[in-house]
Formats: C-alpha cells, sequence, structure tokens
C-alpha cells in the first residue's frame, strides 16, 4: 500500500473506484438476494401445484390396481370354485388360467399371488427369471383391512408395490382367500418423473406414516433419515424445507395426500444451484452492464485525475529544479482555476525569492570579504614592537647573521599578514608562517618558551582560510606567558584520520572558566569582535571557520592552570579540499 500513500492520482482513482464500484456492488447484493427469494417462493409453489397433479395421477393409477384387484368378484365360475376349500384338478387349471388373465393385464405386474383361506392353496404367476414371494402375509392385522393393504417389497433386486386384497365372499363375509399384485415401478416412474425439472430436481414417493420409500427419480440409499425426521415434523399437507442432498443444498418441497385412508408423501428436492439459475442469468446481464460502466468509469476518473495532478506535478518538477539551485522556472499557464493560480503564484514566488537569494548572496559575500580583511589586518601592534626591539637589541650586541635571519623570518610574516589578496592558503603555507612566528617568539622568550610541531603528511595538502594557526599560538603565549610567570612549552599538533583535528596545547597560565563561557556565547551569537577583554583573537578565528566550513567545523576548549590548556579544531573530511581540486 505504499504507492497508494506516495499517490496523489492513486489516491484520487481509486476514491473514485470505490464511491463507483460500492453502489454498484451494493446494487448487486440487494438485487441478488431479492431475485433469488422472489424466485425460491415461485418455485415452491409452481412445484407443490405441479406435485398436487402429479399427486391426482398417483392416485388415480392406484385406483386402477384397486379395481383390478377385485375382478374376480365378477366372474361367477371362478367365485364358486374358490368357495371349495379342496380343488380338482380342472378346478386348479382354471383358477391358474384366471390369475394368468389378471398378470396380463398390466405390462408393469411383476407377479399375482393368490392363497385360499380355506385350504392354504397357493396360487402363483411371477415374470421369467424373476424369483416368486416366499413369504405369505397371513397375519390377521395386517390384512384386516377391507380396503386392502399397500406395502413396498422387493422381487430380488427390485423394489416393487404390493397391493394385497382380502377375497371375501359377500354378504356371508366369509374370507375366501388373499390376492397379491406386485407391481413394477415404471408406470408409478413415469408419473412421477412428469412433476421433476429437466436437472437437479429429484422426486421421492413414500407410503404410510413410517415413510416407506416407494419411487426416487435417481439412486438414493433406502431409508432416508432425512425425510422421516423432517416429514414428522411439519404440519399441513403442503410445505417446504432447507435441507442437504448428496451434499448440495437446496430445498425440499412436499405434499401430503391420502388414498384409501393410506398416507402418500411425495418430496421433491430443487438445488439451490437450479433456483438461483434464473437469478444468476439476471445477475450476469446485470454484471456485463456495470463492468462496461465501471471501464467507462475508470477511463473517465483517469482523465479527470490526471488533469487534475498534471498541474501538482509539474509544480513537483519546478521544485526539484528549484532545489538544484535553478530558479529558471517560467512556463505558460493556460488553466484559469484554483490550479492555475496556484502555478502562477508558485512563479511569482520564486521569481520573488531568486532575487531575495541574489541580494542575500552578494550581502553575505561582501561581508566575508570585509570580514575576512578586518582579520587579515589585525596584527596584534604590540608584536611587531617588541619584536622589531628583540632585533634592535640583538643587532647592537651582534651583528652577526642571526640578525640577517630573524629580519628575513619578520619580513616573511609581514608579507603573508599583509597579502590580502589570497583568502585560503594550503596547511602546509600556515605551517610554515606559524614555524617563522615561533622563530621570533622563541628568540623574544629565550628559555622561557619551548615548542613542538608534529603535521601529517596527508593533512598538508588541504586547503584552509589564511591566518588561522598564529592567533591560536599568540593566544596561548599571551595566556600563558606574557600573563604569567615561569616557562611554557607549547605543543601544535595536525592530525587527519576521517577529520582535519588542529590541537594547541600549552602548560602556562591557562584560561580562566568565565573567559570560556564568555568566549561560548559570543561564538553563539555568530559577530565578529575587536574586544581587547582577551579570547577575541580566538572567537574571530572559530568565525572565520564556521564561515568557510559551515556545519563542518566544530571547536572544544579545556583549561587547568599550569597544567594543560587545550584548543582543539575539528573539521569533517566531507568539507576539506586539497590542493588542485
Amino acid at each position: 500500500m505504499r504507492w497508494l500513500k506516495k499517490s496523489l492520482f492513486a489516491k484520487l482513482l481509486v476514491g473514485m473506484l470505490i464511491a463507483a464500484v460500492i453502489p454498484y456492488t451494493l446494487s448487486n447484493i440487494i438485487s441478488y438476494k431479492t431475485t433469488s427469494a422472489s424466485v425460491g417462493h415461485q418455485v415452491v409453489e409452481l412445484n407443490q401445484n405441479a406435485m398436487g397433479i402429479g399427486m391426482e395421477n398417483v392416485t388415480r393409477y392406484l385406483h386402477d390396481l384397486n379395481r383390478i384387484s377385485v375382478s374376480f368378484y365378477y366372474r361367477e365360475t371362478l367365485m364358486n370354485y374358490l368357495r371349495q376349500g379342496e380343488f380338482l384338478s380342472h378346478q386348479i387349471l382354471y383358477i391358474n388360467n384366471q390369475i394368468d388373465l389378471l398378470y396380463n393385464q398390466r405390462p408393469e405386474f411383476r407377479g399375482v399371488t393368490y392363497i385360499s383361506a380355506k385350504s392354504s392353496y397357493a396360487f402363483t404367476r411371477f415374470q421369467i427369471g424373476l424369483p416368486a414371494i416366499t413369504t405369505h402375509p397371513f397375519d390377521a392385522s395386517i390384512w384386516g383391512r377391507s380396503s386392502g393393504l399397500y406395502t413396498v417389497s422387493h422381487i430380488g433386486k427390485e423394489s416393487v408395490l404390493g397391493v394385497h386384497k382380502q377375497l371375501i365372499d359377500y354378504p356371508s363375509s366369509e374370507v375366501l382367500g388373499y390376492l397379491s399384485l406386485y407391481v413394477g415401478l415404471e408406470e408409478i416412474g413415469n408419473l412421477v418423473r412428469s412433476q421433476a425439472g429437466p436437472s437437479k430436481e429429484q422426486i421421492f414417493l413414500y407410503l404410510h406414516e413410517n415413510m416407506d420409500m416407494l419411487y426416487a427419480s435417481e439412486d438414493s440409499e433406502p431409508h432416508q433419515t432425512w425425510a422421516i425426521n423432517k416429514m414428522s415434523d411439519l404440519a399441513g399437507n403442503r410445505g417446504a424445507f432447507n435441507g442437504e442432498l448428496n451434499g448440495e443444498k437446496g430445498i425440499f418441497i412436499y405434499i401430503k395426500k391420502d388414498y384409501l385412508s393410506i398416507p402418500l408423501a411425495a418430496v421433491k428436492f430443487v438445488s439451490n444451484a437450479s433456483i438461483n439459475e434464473s437469478a444468476n442469468r439476471t445477475l450476469n446481464r446485470s454484471l456485463l452492464i456495470q463492468i462496461i460502466a465501471i471501464a467507462f468509469v475508470i477511463m473517465l476518473a483517469s482523465i479527470l485525475s490526471y488533469l487534475t495532478i498534471a498541474p501538482v506535478r509539474r509544480l513537483l518538477r519546478t521544485i526539484a529544479r528549484v532545489e538544484t539551485g535553478n530558479f529558471d522556472v517560467k512556463w505558460e499557464v493556460e488553466r484559469v482555476d484554483e490550479f492555475g493560480i496556484l502555478e502562477k503564484r508558485f512563479q511569482t514566488m520564486i521569481h520573488n525569492l531568486d532575487d531575495l537569494m541574489n541580494k542575500e548572496y552578494r550581502y553575505r559575500l561582501e561581508l566575508s570579504t570585509a570580514q575576512l580583511k578586518m582579520l587579515q589586518a589585525q596584527i596584534n601592534p604590540h608584536f611587531l614592537y617588541n619584536a622589531l626591539q628583540s632585533i634592535g637589541t640583538l643587532a647592537l650586541r651582534h651583528g652577526s647573521e642571526e640578525t640577517s635571519e630573524k629580519i628575513a623570518e619578520l619580513g616573511s610574516i609581514l608579507r603573508y599578514s599583509m597579502d590580502i589578496k589570497t583568502e585560503v592558503v594550503t596547511l602546509q603555507t600556515e605551517i610554515q608562517h606559524i614555524e617563522h612566528y615561533l622563530s621570533l617568539q622563541t628568540n623574544r622568550f629565550k628559555n622561557r618558551l619551548s615548542y613542538t610541531l608534529s603535521c601529517s603528511k596527508e593533512a598538508l595538502k588541504f586547503h584552509i582560510p589564511k591566518m588561522i594557526l598564529q592567533p591560536l599560538v599568540e593566544n596561548s603565549i599571551i595566556h600563558g606567558l606574557e600573563r604569567g610567570k615561569g616557562t611554557m612549552t607549547l605543543h601544535i599538533s595536525v592530525e587527519m584520520d576521517h577529520e582535519l583535528r588542529i590541537r594547541i596545547i600549552d602548560n602556562g597560565r591557562g584560561i580562566l572558566p568565565e573567559t570560556v563561557e564568555r568566549i561560548r556565547k559570543e561564538y553563539a551569537k555568530a559577530e565578529l569582535h575587536s574586544d581587547k577583554n582577551g579570547g577575541i583573537g580566538l572567537i574571530n578565528v572559530m568565525n572565520r571557520m564556521r564561515l568557510y566550513y559551515g556545519e563542518g567545523f566544530s571547536w572544544e576548549i579545556s583549561s587547568i592552570s599550569y597544567e594543560v590548556t587545550l584548543i582543539s579544531l575539528h573539521v569533517g573530511a566531507d568539507w576539506l579540499e586539497k590542493e588542485g581540486s
């Protein structure tokens, strides 16, 4: 998400897309939910009406089977034979013939059995290749219904509908025998399948309260416990409930009907995919239209975002050029809106800033030059007077070559100090100058002053502002020797590693803490001084170093009287310039 945080164009584009996509998405969700719910109610209602018609067809078919099961009553000869307890051979042949006629009335009949109640003689007729029913239901509680009994039976692996009927000799109410018709489920399947849709709809037909499954449109478990549990809890002859079949979620739609006091129940499973198919088609059409609309919104949002961001990017490029010091940022502003006004105002601001910086630069340049010349002109007259007096005294005593040497050193000092055209010198030149200066000072103070000087070769070629070391050494001699007593040792150290370090160390009288604190305060004010109260040359040296090196310069002062006084100047290596660079 960093790209979103760093790009105003991306924020505008994403914001516009969100403003467009969220309403579209919400409308799709609401439309889909509403359509799905409406379609669901319609599916339940339409299927219940269709299933009602199907159940009427099933009951008519069961009525036909019931009519066939009582056809023996219309055959007087057959009834006379059946009233006898014992059957002669021609009677048995006749009864078997009647059983065959009954069996052939319907192609879906799988078998017919008649069991005499008087002799328990059984007459059977089954389809060739199918095993006969070997168990005979003589249970009085089962056969007690005068209207007959309908059961789910099995012949081999095939499920069949068993229609069981008592043959009663009216009006005596004597039971002559028991007739059973075993009917294949082809016709029932045709009647039930007419209620199912083209796909993903399954139909189940159940008998009795215990929900014996008579027919299923597809291979299903013979004991559908979900149906037993659900149907027993639902009241009314019609209804629907949500459920799952073979791992697929959907709606179970049921309708109940009684035939001759026998409960029938038809259950249809309609998958959610089938229910939502119409809603999905509507949603897909809506999505196609909305995708086209969103593409148009993206294109329009991109154009608007680009037109909005273009002046901002132009301003950013201009700011980058200004940061490099290029203030030539004129361009033609054609817009008259807020961004156009901003660009014009920015151009005006840059031009004013350019003028102001030019004025400030010239002012600082002139000020720096004036400060440098003033500092270079600050040669202590007291030193020159004392030096000349020492040389005169030496000349009166001796007239030797040493006098000429000292005068030559003094001349070098004067030439170096008075050369106001040169502002920056190498550290090697500055060290040569300080050696001449210290030679004259040791001649003046004799055995009271001694010094050592060390400098790394790497530091000799770096440039520094002119007249930096002499004020520091002079400050040490004034504070440590002229205003003190005894002798003083002075050490000048120049080191170079990751920074340039110039250290002036002496064991003279030192600098008072109050003076050090005053130096810090005056340095913080960044002002040049010509005061004579002490520490003056040191402050001016530090100010010059700061003017030249900026943030790359730092300094330290520490002093313990007659032990050690340390003045240390530090310049970062990145701020230094070598000779010839």
